[in-house]
């Protein structure tokens, strides 16, 4: 190959703006931590309009002196089938990660590379998340043809391992690079499908969260700037001379022109993130490919996947929508930034049709349409009725009565039975079953997640039993996949004990590789 020897190479100079970007990325996601300090600069300028540029300055000095010391302190080499690190301006990095070690090469190009032909070529381990390694600016050709080779590599020594295991053996990965053309595509996402998704996976309410406790400078700032432009805005908040309609038309409408804002900003995001999403599959792997801005290629081998998850929100519901996610090991996801997540593969907002057909073919032998769930004892919703509701509904509703607030009473009682009706919702979905081959889970509140995934891919079991579930013959189990742990609460004894202990004859009586 190509740049394989143990001279070090350096990435291009076209870098320097990945690394300001970067950058950029960070401060404004910890923007919530720097809100007091901004607020302060800010009326420091009021005061002083000329405080500010010094900042100014300073910050962009500061952001081109990191980027361009990044990219002169990062270097690469590869040698005897491995790829070497070097990175950090004051804190030193170093990695040395053998290609065989290699579970999933992600290539990613970002809209300003894609004239100059660069991408970022990002190397993903079974083990721990410090062994993720990424080289952020080599050209396109090359990082798919090193692509192939790690593969090839990783491959030959899954197949050994296979063979000295007396394991089943493993689908050989081609070694050449494979067009476009001939994989098979299982599914697509048009403009409509990511606005609907935009519109029911809001998170947009996590950042207005963050700046609430500084809402009251942020609504003085708007009614001084609705005055510069001759909009009164307390005028609408005046309800001395108003009627109880008017006062609800008014915070209606405030209600709605945010709601408006946020799913807008939502909506944009889910288009940025899911632009030409193409979800395909060659020979043993599937490959997803999205992204407006930067364009991501995420390839999964079905050997590695560990659970289908069937997630719907409330909003999901109602449309009847489903998103759709294929996970594998998530030791790599301290490092990445969401959406850009390569222990996955999200298919948004997808039909039932659609989503059946795809856990067909990842799973031919699963019958979720057909699978019937065993239900969690009723002894989880009065459990939390008793220890969560009634407990602070009761305190609430006695410091109302000691101050002689009676009107306070419906409220309460209201909230009480609503918070109540959620726990029930909670209680309803649990849900849990299995056919031998496959494990199902059941659960949500007013949405609803399945979770599918093969039995032999259980990696650590573990029986819950506290002395008032003993009494009463109940646990609660918990079971460990290398994505993640999924735990059912308050079933029979005699039910888990059966579950765990058929859960754990397939685990040691199969002895397929599946890294």
């Amino acid at each position: 190959m190509a740049n394989n020897s143990v001279a070090w190479q350096r990435i291009s100079p076209i870098a320097i703006i990945y690394f300001i970007l970067m950058l950029i990325k960070n401060l404004v996601g910890n923007v919530v931590y720097i809100l007091p300090g901004l607020l302060v600069l800010y009326n420091q300028v009021e005061k002083n309009p000329g405080f500010w540029w010094p900042f100014i300055y300073a910050m962009l000095a500061l952001l081109l002196i990191s980027a361009i010391l990044s990219f002169y302190f990062f270097q690469y080499r590869l040698s005897n089938q491995q790829i070497e690190i070097r990175s950090g301006v004051l804190s030193r990095k170093y990695i040395d990660l053998p290609f065989a070690k290699i579970q999933n090469v992600e290539l990613s190009e970002p809209f300003y590379y894609r004239p100059f032909g660069y991408t970022c070529i990002q190397f993903d381990t079974a083990g721990s998340a410090r062994q993720e390694a990424k080289v952020v600016a080599i050209k396109k050709d090359f990082a798919l043809q090193l692509k192939q080779e790690i593969l090839a590599i990783h491959n030959s020594a899954s197949a050994e391992m296979a063979v000295d295991d007396d394991s089943e053996s493993i689908p050989a990965e081609p070694t050449e690079h494979h067009n476009e053309a001939d994989e098979t595509v299982l599914d697509r996402r048009n403009l409509d499908d990511l606005v609907i998704h935009g519109l029911t996976n809001n998170r947009v309410w996590i950042l207005l969260a963050g700046i609430a406790p500084f809402m009251e400078q942020v609504i003085d700032k708007l009614i001084s700037w609705s005055m510069y432009w001759g909009i009164n805005l307390e005028q609408y908040f005046d309800f001395a001379e108003k009627s109880i309609w008017q006062i609800i038309g008014t915070f209606l409408s405030i209600f709605l022109t945010i709601m408006l804002v946020v799913s807008l900003l939502s909506i944009i995001g889910s288009i940025i993130m899911f632009h030409n999403f193409k979800l395909s599959r060659y020979e043993d792997k599937y490959i997803r490919r999205s992204g407006l801005f930067t364009r991501t290629e995420v390839t999964m081998r079905l050997s590695r996947l560990q659970k289908i998850v069937w997630q719907q929100d409330w909003l999901d519901v109602l449309l009847r929508r489903i998103n759709l996610r294929f996970e594998q090991s998530n030791a790599n996801i301290a490092n990445v930034q969401p959406g850009q997540i390569s222990n996955k593969i999200i298919v948004p907002s997808v039909t039932h049709k659609e989503c059946h057909h795809l856990i067909d073919d990842a799973y031919p032998d699963a019958d979720l349409k057909n699978v019937r769930f065993n239900r969690v004892s009723i002894r989880l919703f009065v459990r939390n009725i008793l220890l969560f509701v009634l407990p602070v509904s009761a305190t609430i509703s006695y410091l109302a009565i000691s101050h002689n607030d009676y009107q306070a009473l419906a409220p309460i009682g209201a909230a009480t039975a609503f918070v109540s009706f959620l726990f029930y919702m909670r209680y309803r979905r649990w849900g849990w079953a299995s056919d031998g081959k496959y494990l199902y889970i059941r659960k949500g509140c007013l949405g609803v997640n399945y979770y599918i995934f093969e039995s032999y891919k259980v990696q650590q079991t573990e029986f819950i039993q506290s002395w008032f579930l003993k009494r009463r013959q109940l646990c609660s189990l918990q079971l460990v996949l290398a994505s993640g742990s999924i735990s059912v609460p308050y079933i029979p004894e005699q039910q888990g004990f059966e579950w765990l202990n058929n859960t754990l004859t397939t685990v040691e009586s199969t002895r397929r590789n599946w890294m």
